[in-house]
């Protein structure tokens, strides 16, 4: 989650690398010019500076980025050169209100570059990348601004609340960025974040160029048997949109494709599923050994034994050994579960008189077979109760209002960034305004794959900001004239998301470097994953879930199929998550010496160590293609998912024994969690809403791995 311009300049420093020498290709006259009419160097005029995304040029980006840079440089020399006495003011407060420029082409650009990426954006992102990450260094690895940073610290005694927390954290983040090294260890480090920026960089673009060239043509429309007439339909306009004839699937960023539940060819389901488990291998391969070892180095400049070690610090687990304790304690109830759901898989296959051994290929079309054999339950005939809008506006609006007393009001005025992007206003139960919410529902080429929630402005009392923010889905756009008929799991991705967007609407902080989602990582998924509980809400449910033809209630007897089998193929998922979950802290155990020279035969080591090896059920993401782990904010921290699920199941157990879907109860789950971002210590925000520290029993309910 990026957050204002201090943190966003270290964000790219450690996630995406580090620094290197700016390259400016253009001349002062020309930027000059370019910036007289750069919409991106002013405070957009827009309700709560909402970006005006119909006034963006491509070529404003690189300009924007380098007068932000220039004046950001300009507001830091003006606090170092401050004749007065440091203090809290003078110093921190000083830096949180710089950089607002820079701030705001950062939000915008490093949105759109995941929103609707291309040539020219990726060009643009490696080019200012290793310039913003040489800017990070410049203001983390500077001495007399240390020593103003140092020096309010030495007396936070004196300080309260927020200011205390706020210099506290800039304190350790100057420490983490090697403030205190010498300068032979310190040129050490800007080399190392010079390769970094290139290559996370370099490792993201490769995986948005897969979502073009990893395609499966298919010739033969008879192949595509299990499919609706409809998604037959939109394969062949995507093929068609790609100058391609026939029928194109695309791959999504996971290594299990959801296509493979439906498809009856198996063949067709084996080449998919090779294709989306090796992809990558040949050029992010190489990369990812780079990235783990360049990280491995730093960590070891910063006096870490690791970049696992490094990395969660300062998260709540504080050791790499309490997240492998959480992990291989689930490990073998998770194998065990997905071991007698295998067992349930083989059985339907025989019936079948299928005799060949249970493959990754197969697992989703078979399980979804035992799915109709045990539950009853075809996936065909849920979607058609599960309307896009319906959902959204009877389903998720709905709870949230019933929850938190909030309406959520169409805003077509605001410009958007794609035509399918829907905008709203969200309202108070006063009716005062709390923010903008942007929804961006669709997949579509140079999107990136998944779904997730950023700000584009944050909440800052500091800076009079409301929040602006948004969430981006990848559901399947239909054909022309076709609903949005949505799976489950989609509809949970849609409420999952929007748990991220009340966290960041909500923030009543006054710094905007700890306000909103500006947490622990291994904090960040808490909101998001208690709020995934509502859409089965009996309440909830029973009010959105109806035919998209005829308005009726989806039956009761239908229902109850849905919610018994909400757990089903929960050993898989699990296990799939867990492998991934390790892969990427065994990635960055590694020390600095540590030579690794295959990667595949890395992940088979290390799984086999964790007793998670497991043929059938590959991780959820391989080493080629995890973004988390190799050019997002998630190194070392992909295991926080499950970290802040034990939060999750056990809070929303806590309330569903206190009056469940409440405005008493949203109103306290406001105030003590999402109202507060990072302003104070995390796991007393915990405490505060339920009375105590959580404990692991409630994850396995909900989880499914325990009667």
């Amino acid at each position: 989650m990026r957050k204002n311009l201090i943190t966003l300049t270290i964000t790219i420093a450690f996630v995406l690398g580090g620094c290197s020498s700016s390259s400016n290709d253009m001349s002062t006259d020309k930027v000059g010019m370019s910036n007289s009419s750069n919409v991106l160097l002013y405070p957009s005029p827009l309700q709560d500076h909402a970006p005006q995304f119909d006034k963006i040029r491509p070529t404003d980006y690189l300009p924007a980025f380098r007068e932000g840079i220039r004046r950001h440089d300009e507001e830091l020399a003006s606090i170092i050169n401050n004749p007065s006495a440091t203090d809290f003011e003078n110093t921190i407060s000083a830096m949180e209100s710089s950089g607002a420029a820079l701030n705001h082409v950062s939000r915008v650009f490093f949105a759109l570059s995941s929103l609707m990426s291309n040539d020219e954006m990726q060009k643009i992102q490696q080019t200012i990348t290793p310039e913003l990450s040489n800017h990070g260094d410049n203001i983390y690895l500077n001495q007399k601004l240390f020593s103003r940073v140092e020096a309010v610290y030495q007396h936070r005694s004196a300080l309260k609340g927020e200011q205390k927390r706020l210099t506290e954290i800039y304190y350790n983040n100057f420490l983490r960025a090697g403030a205190k090294l010498s300068a032979a260890e310190q040129a050490k480090i800007r080399s190392i974040n010079a390769s970094l920026a290139k290559d996370t960089a370099e490792f993201s673009n490769n995986i948005l160029e897969s979502f073009k060239e990893d395609v499966i043509l298919v010739k033969d429309k008879s192949k595509l048997d299990g499919l609706s007439a409809d998604e037959i339909s939109s394969l062949a306009a995507a093929a068609k949109s790609a100058g391609k004839t026939g029928y194109m699937i695309t791959l999504v960023n996971t290594t299990r494709q959801p296509i493979l539940a439906q498809l009856t060819n198996r063949d067709l389901r084996k080449q998919i599923w090779q294709a989306s488990s090796t992809r990558g291998m040949s050029n992010n391969g190489p990369l990812a050994l780079k990235i783990a070892r360049l990280r491995a180095e730093k960590a070891a400049l910063l006096g870490y034994s690791s970049w696992a070690a490094y990395a969660v610090a300062d998260q709540m687990a504080k050791k790499p050994s309490a997240v492998f304790d959480i992990l291989d304690a689930l490990v073998p109830k998770a194998v065990a579960k997905a071991d007698s759901e295998a067992q349930d898989i083989q059985a339907e296959m025989a019936k079948e008189g299928v005799t060949f051994e249970l493959q990754p290929w197969d697992w989703a079309f078979y399980a979804e077979k035992v799915r109709k054999e045990k539950y009853n339950l075809d996936e065909s005939q849920i979607k058609p109760y599960f309307e896009f809008n319906r959902v959204l506006q009877d389903g998720l609006f709905y709870a949230m209002n019933k929850l938190y007393g909030i309406e959520i009001k169409p805003r077509p005025d605001l410009p958007v960034w794609n035509d399918d992007v829907l905008a709203f206003e969200v309202f108070n139960k006063d009716s005062s305004s709390v923010g903008i919410f942007y929804l961006d529902p669709y997949a579509r080429p140079g999107k990136s794959g998944g779904a997730w929630m950023d700000e584009l402005v944050t909440q800052s009392g500091l800076m009079g900001n409301k929040p602006v923010v948004y969430n981006a889905l990848n559901i399947p756009k239909p054909s022309a004239g076709n609903p949005t008929l949505m799976t489950f799991d989609e509809v949970s991705t849609m409420f999952h998301e929007f748990g991220h967007a009340v966290h960041g609407l909500f923030s009543q902080v006054k710094y905007p470097s700890i306000a909103g989602t500006a947490t622990a990582r291994d904090f960040v998924e808490f909101p998001s994953q208690f709020n995934e509980d509502w859409d089965i809400n009996p309440e909830v449910i029973s009010h959105y879930a109806k035919h998209y033809q005829t308005g009726k209630p989806i039956p009761a007897s239908l229902l109850d199929k849905i919610l018994k089998s909400h757990k089903f193929n929960q050993g898989h998922d699990t296990t799939e998550y867990l492998a991934a979950a390790i892969l990427d802290m065994e990635w960055h155990s590694v020390g600095a010496n540590t030579q690794i020279s295959n990667v595949e035969e890395f992940e088979h080591k290390v799984l086999a160590k964790h007793g998670i090896d497991y043929a059938a059920v590959p991780p959820r993401y391989k080493t080629s293609y995890f973004s988390h782990s190799f050019s997002g904010g998630y190194s070392a921290g992909y295991y926080a998912y499950l970290w802040t699920e034990v939060l999750a199941a056990d809070a929303f157990s806590y309330m569903d024994r206190t009056g469940g879907l409440s405005l008493e109860n949203g109103d306290k789950f406001r105030e003590a969690i999402l109202s507060k971002g990072n302003s104070q210590d995390l796991m007393q925000d915990y405490i505060n809403f339920t009375g105590g520290e959580p404990n692991i029993d409630n994850l396995l309910i909900r989880r499914g791995l325990t009667e």
